[in-house]
């Protein structure tokens, strides 16, 4: 008869790797699942802050537009200095003393380059200050100028209202494989920024302001 009393059972080293290897399969599975979760997390969260930025500088620049052209007394000639396609300078008569030597009274909008990315400025006043970075990584801006018809124009007297094309982008490339190959058009739909198939995120954020205070 056989004594089952000192029978000592185990695992056998066949048993034991196969135990591993289901074990390097089943952590294998789990860190892809934890790395892909997390690489979107991290697009989500950079396209949440990109839009953010985007949104904040275009509601600024909105106002200000809106505000173009203030002049209650009708003697300063406040309006639109200039109708450039990426820059813009406009006037207000805010304190009413027929001048533009308030800040605030002569608004610059424009891009330039600083720690070798691209940001949107503002500067406020007509006396040397620092400008203003309200929008970081903005690939693209554009100014149309249309008269009280709708049609485009480059007269600054003529102007009625502005449309307004942002192009903003990630601050990282994201890691996900994504290729940016999508043009960017305005409002007319000419194309104002043609991404390079780089793996940056973009979006494109088109406002039609009405200048209420021109053409009084």
């Amino acid at each position: 008869m056989k004594d089952i009393g000192n029978n000592k059972g185990g695992f056998s080293l066949i048993e034991l790797l196969i135990v591993l290897v289901i074990s390097g399969i089943v952590l294998s599975g789990i860190y892809s699942v934890y790395s892909a979760n997390q690489k979107v997390f991290t697009t989500q969260q950079q396209v949440v802050e990109m839009e953010q930025n985007l949104r904040a500088a275009t509601f600024m620049l909105v106002n200000d537009l809106r505000m173009a052209g203030y002049d209650p007394t009708g003697n300063a000639g406040a309006g639109i200095v200039n109708l450039a396609t990426n820059t813009i300078t406009i006037t207000m008569d805010l304190d009413d003393d027929d001048a533009f030597v308030s800040t605030g009274e002569s608004i610059t909008y424009s891009l330039d380059s600083l720690d070798g990315t691209q940001k949107l400025f503002r500067n406020p006043s007509t006396t040397p200050v620092a400008d203003e970075v309200i929008a970081d990584n903005i690939d693209a801006l554009d100014f149309v100028y249309l008269d009280g018809a709708g049609a485009v124009t480059t007269t600054p007297a003529e102007v009625r209202s502005i449309q307004i094309s942002i192009v903003a982008r990630t601050t990282h490339r994201t890691a996900d494989g994504f290729v940016n190959s999508t043009p960017y058009q305005n409002l007319q739909n000419t194309t104002i920024y043609t991404a390079p198939g780089d793996a940056f995120r973009r979006r494109l954020l088109t406002s039609w302001i009405k200048c209420r205070n021109l053409g009084l």
